[in-house]
């Protein structure tokens, strides 16, 4: 739809002959420039109307990455070229949940001129989004008039998980500055469970890494490395239950347990390993255990559109799940937000896989715990508040402890040290040799 209206000039002007109108009232001479200027004003505002008629809409074009991080500022160019010189405004018709800067954005173009433009988004939900068209104001030759116009340039982009974090621990493991990611660095011996290979001995080597028939040989002492043992299988066992849907900042739980789920992936393809996918309460949706950098596309491609649904955790079914699917023994990542009254149903299941698999339980606790924890104490509601929270988190710390009597790992973080927590103790059960 063609929508024209009248321009700020032209209200300018129509304000100013209606200035003449009434001086006309009081004196004939600007009774005959009201009617002159008017009768020009008429003339030039039709004119002016056409030509904004006759004006070709420029010819865009939008480019933009075909997937994108959540939660992450991304460019989005525009690009503009018409024939006549003209001034226009643009706004991208962008899909919501979103954020952008830059936007909307006024131009000049000059006649037979292509421009390029760029906004920046940011996405608020996971999946497939789309850009339908843009919205296009075109202001007439002589600025009287503007129009609104509308041009479908429908484009679909795939919003993942924030694959964004890959790359800065790439970036990082290569200058070996993991640490400012809060990931320890592992002291390594060469006494892992596979051999490597023979070296000259090195000050720190243990007396049983000493090959004494080859160092007499060569009359000289000669270790023997080890390096940790590879290819072995991590399995995620992602929570897709209502209870995932919290909300710390702009990120749901979930969000945070998949970003740090495709990092931990990562880590493990780097050592060698194969990380798989289960997921429960809610969409099921399985990825066996699979070596190879191609891991992460896969793992992207089976999350990106997945959301936690409105079910309840069910981590019997879970666990029943995985060991009919899975039958080599594998380090299990339980990703949740536990509760005390989990504690029943989640103590079977974990009887049920630790017969067979390695389990780590990753926990999700409310940054308003903490929050409510800090504040001072000026009432007795504030007591209240406060006594109940303290008996909230003993029953959730005696929850964790009941895991662990039980042979299982659990960790109880905040969803910003997630990923850094769960990368510590998978490297530090790779070294202890439980799996």
């Amino acid at each position: 739809m063609l929508t024209v209206q009248p321009a700020r000039l032209l209200l300018h002007l129509s304000g100013f002959c209606l200035l003449l109108a009434v001086g006309s009232l009081f004196s004939p001479v600007m009774q005959i420039l009201w009617q002159v200027f008017g009768l020009f004003i008429i003339f030039l505002a039709l004119l002016d109307w056409i030509s904004l008629y006759r004006l070709p809409t420029p010819t865009l074009e939008r480019k933009l990455a075909h997937s994108l991080p959540l939660g992450i500022w991304s460019p989005v160019k525009l690009s503009i070229s018409t024939i006549p010189p003209l001034k226009l405004e643009i706004f991208d018709d962008y899909p919501t949940p979103a954020v952008v800067q830059d936007q909307p954005y006024q131009v000049f173009l000059p006649a037979t001129k292509k421009l390029q433009i760029q906004y920046l988004f940011q996405p608020q939900l996971r999946g497939n989004m789309l850009f339908p068209g843009i919205h296009l104001r075109l202001y007439s030759p002589w600025r009287l008039w503007s129009q609104r116009r509308y041009q479908h340039l429908p484009q679909t982009v795939r919003i993942y998980p924030n694959f964004a974090a890959i790359r800065k621990y790439m970036k990082l493991a290569m200058e070996n500055r993991l640490g400012q990611l809060g990931i320890r660095k592992q002291q390594r011996r060469g006494e892992g469970m596979e051999f490597h290979q023979m070296r000259e001995y090195r000050e720190g080597d243990s007396m049983r890494q000493i090959d004494w028939k080859t160092s007499v040989r060569q009359r000289k002492l000669i270790s023997r490395e080890y390096t940790d043992e590879r290819e072995q299988q991590v399995i995620f066992l992602l929570d897709c239950s209502q209870r995932m849907r919290a909300k710390d900042d702009h990120l749901s739980h979930f969000d945070h347990c998949l970003n740090a789920l495709l990092l931990v992936a990562y880590a493990a393809l780097r050592q060698g390993d194969a990380p798989g996918l289960l997921t429960f309460s809610g969409a099921t949706r399985w990825l066996p255990p699979r070596p190879g950098q191609d891991t992460i596309n896969h793992l992207l491609n089976q999350l990106y559109d997945l959301q936690p649904s409105t079910n309840s955790g069910d981590y019997l079914q879970a666990a029943q799940s995985l060991l009919q699917r899975q039958k080599k023994r594998a380090l299990v990542i339980i990703l949740t937000n536990l509760r005390d009254e989990d504690n029943p149903t989640l103590l079977t299941a974990l009887g049920l896989l630790r017969k067979k698999h390695v389990v780590l339980i990753a926990s999700l606790r409310e940054q308003i715990l903490e929050a409510t924890q800090e504040k001072p104490i000026s009432s007795f509601q504030s007591a209240l508040r406060y006594a109940a929270l303290e008996e909230y988190l003993l029953r959730r710390r005696q929850a964790h402890q009941a895991l662990n009597a039980q042979g299982a790992l659990s960790i109880d973080v905040l969803p910003e040290q997630l990923p850094a927590a769960l990368i510590n103790h998978y490297l530090e059960i790779k070294r202890s040799q439980r799996l």
